[in-house]
């Protein structure tokens, strides 16, 4: 990209949106436009291909959509799938109207079948059933990336599509009902330590296994990716390295500093029983995740109470 073209950032206030701000700002980026919900509805087919009409950006980084953790996945399954299905179509296809030169399409490790080998390939697209507890997410998610592969097919667009892990960090997601397990878990620690509480509850039995990606890191990657990759398949964005919940708990417990108990609610689902991703393929062009998960912890905790974590 060069350091003057006018770059588009769709996902509202979000963390990976903010993110990628701030990378960019950074690296020097200074024509970036954000489609913020106070200014641009998603969701509104006609609002979204005027904006690209008159804005006319040259990149964009699809990061917008509504999502959650296995509460919200469940509770929302209908916001889930119509939220996401409109605000890509209407941003994917704006963008090849207006002539954009490449965008970035961020998808989900949740589009992986449930029990697929591990680690997941991006080969194993589509080769099963997807998890019951994400299904409408995931599909959604599955739709932008064929809709991406087939105007690059029709249309000669530049569209491109990675799938990240279970992403965290500054401006993630603390509300428990909708957010992700490592910010479920940073809130309900530090409240039951504020508390003086004797215990913890955590969904599931705490076997299940996760990949965890900084949110910096994954902002670097989709830079990268912007910069050095071209090609029609989907490409896994992982750290290398995953943990189980039970793992994840106690470490995050002691970052936070609870004494007290960690018990795993069994009754309660699990979700997929593992989502590792299979990371090679970026490997291969050169990029390498920097933040290692007890660092990313302690930096969003102290994220968190800097912004009034503290009750």
């Amino acid at each position: 990209m060069e350091r003057d073209a006018k770059i588009l950032l769709t996902g509202q206030e979000g963390m990976i949106s903010s993110a990628t701000l701030r990378h960019l700002s950074k690296s020097g980026f200074t024509n970036v436009i954000r489609g913020t919900s106070a200014e641009l509805d998603l969701i509104d087919q006609k609002t979204v291909r005027e904006f690209f009409c008159e804005e006319r950006p040259d990149y964009v980084f699809l990061t917008a959509g509504k999502s959650g953790g296995i509460m919200a996945n469940i509770r929302h399954s209908a916001e889930f799938i119509y939220n996401n299905l409109q605000t890509q179509t209407n941003i994917i296809h704006s963008a090849w109207m207006a002539g954009v030169r490449k965008l970035l399409f961020l998808a989900s490790s949740c589009i992986y079948p449930k029990g697929c080998p591990q680690p997941m390939k991006e080969d194993y697209l589509l080769s099963g059933k997807v998890e019951p507890t994400s299904e409408a997410y995931a599909i959604a998610k599955i739709a932008g990336i064929k809709m991406c592969q087939s105007y690059n097919s029709q249309y000669g667009t530049n569209f491109i599509c990675a799938v990240p892990a279970d992403i965290y960090g500054p401006d993630d997601d603390f509300d428990l009902e909708t957010s992700h397990v490592l910010a479920a878990l940073i809130r309900k620690l530090h409240e039951a330590k504020v508390h003086n509480q004797e215990k913890v509850i955590v969904w599931g039995t705490g076997s299940p296994r996760r990949e965890f990606l900084h949110v910096d890191d994954l902002a670097d990657a989709c830079v990268f990716l912007i910069n050095n990759y071209d090609r029609n398949e989907i490409v896994n964005v992982g750290f290398g390295e995953d943990v189980s919940i039970r793992e994840l708990a106690l470490m995050t417990r002691d970052i936070v500093g609870f004494s007290g108990d960690i018990v795993f609610d069994e009754s309660k689902p699990n979700g997929a029983l593992r989502k590792f991703l299979d990371s090679k393929r970026l490997r291969k062009t050169g990029w390498t995740p920097k933040i290692g998960l007890e660092e990313g912890i302690k930096r969003t905790y102290e994220w968190y109470i800097l912004r009034g974590g503290a009750s």
